[in-house]
């Protein structure tokens, strides 16, 4: 969402901090026409980009996904799906048990993306985003 997402300064800073993964999802390529995963720190110049997920285990239990992004041409292809199942996986084998998240009270489609995964609201954070953009903090326990 336009003003809210983080800058490539503050991506760097996340993906820098201890217990923080990166995975991108790269461009569909034959045989198969999925798109694939890979784990590294950032993409190479250049490289095309289907979508990435930046996730934090913080200890204790508990997992973090601090963001999740798309490429708009591949959104509800299943990129994102792919995203949050490997991260989901990734913190459940790191001995995660929880895992929250944030997203603005009015991303409908993130929404209904997160809860179609089976994440539910936990609270309203006032004005998280830019100062003035409610957000929702959403969590999902894992089995």
């Amino acid at each position: 969402m336009r003003g809210i997402s983080y800058s490539r300064q503050e991506l760097g800073w996340y993906m820098k901090m201890k217990g923080t993964f990166t995975l991108v999802a790269e461009p569909a390529t034959p045989p198969h026409g999925k798109p694939s995963l890979r784990k590294q720190a950032a993409p190479p110049a250049g490289a095309p980009v289907a979508g990435f997920i930046v996730a934090q285990d913080l200890g204790k239990g508990m997992g973090h996904v601090v963001t999740i992004d798309v490429h708009p041409r591949l959104r509800r292809s299943g990129v994102g799906l792919k995203l949050m199942q490997a991260a989901e996986q990734r913190l459940q084998q790191q001995g995660c048990h929880t895992i929250y998240l944030e997203t603005a009270v009015d991303n409908d489609t993130a929404i209904r993306f997160y809860k179609r995964l089976s994440y539910f609201v936990l609270k309203v954070i006032p004005r998280y985003y830019l100062h003035k953009i409610d957000a929702l903090l959403l969590a999902k326990r894992l089995s």
